[in-house]
């Protein structure tokens, strides 16, 4: 892995975003990032508010996106045969950030019907090698991105997530990316991208 202090800024776009955790790894590493949801950024910065696909030809150089997992997750299999309009939506729109021109993307998801509708992820991570001591199966299907590498392997392994007592911000609870996957990412991908 090549030091990306040699390389020029990149442009990160961080799609389906609204904490602004993974937007601000790449930003405390000197590149242009930002991040894009329908909601308001929670970290003050650069933040489109609005549809993704409005900006996604402002030549970035990477894209990370987290699409909505609400009609894809498979935690949610026994409401799969109500909601099969939702699930094609959510699909195609899937397919449409795979296919965006931009030369780097990740697309990141729970367990989800991506796996067998559209294909198999590259990688699936947890929190607990990324320095956080919970599991949650984050899959990633990356094109032009090199597998991430674990930074820091951590005991204390529990699904909190998971185990979340319903509440009207679980959602967004459980959609956060953690910060120990954020700055792998930025770090990893962005030294990968300025090799």
């Amino acid at each position: 892995m090549q030091n990306n202090t040699t390389c020029v800024s990149l442009r990160v776009l961080v799609a389906c975003e609204f904490s602004g955790t993974v937007r601000e790894a790449f930003k405390s590493l000197g590149h242009y990032a930002m991040s894009c949801d329908f909601l308001d950024t929670e970290i003050p910065g650069e933040h489109y508010k609005g549809d993704v696909r409005d900006i996604l030809c402002d030549n970035w150089d990477i894209m990370i996106a987290h699409p909505p997992c609400t009609h894809l997750a498979v935690s949610g299999a026994r409401w799969f045969k109500f909601k099969q309009k939702e699930q094609k939506e959510a699909l195609d729109f899937v397919l449409y950030l795979m296919n965006a021109p931009i030369p780097r993307i990740a697309i990141e998801n729970p367990i989800s019907i991506i796996s067998s509708r559209i294909r198999k992820p590259d990688q699936i991570i947890h929190p607990w090698q990324f320095g956080h001591g919970e599991t949650k199966s984050t899959c990633l299907w990356l094109k032009n991105l090199p597998k991430l590498e674990p930074t820091n392997i951590v005991e204390g392994r529990e699904q909190r997530l998971y185990k979340m007592p319903p509440s009207k911000d679980r959602w967004k609870e459980r959609s956060r990316t953690f910060t120990g996957i954020a700055n792998a990412m930025a770090s990893q991908w962005a030294s990968y991208a300025c090799g």
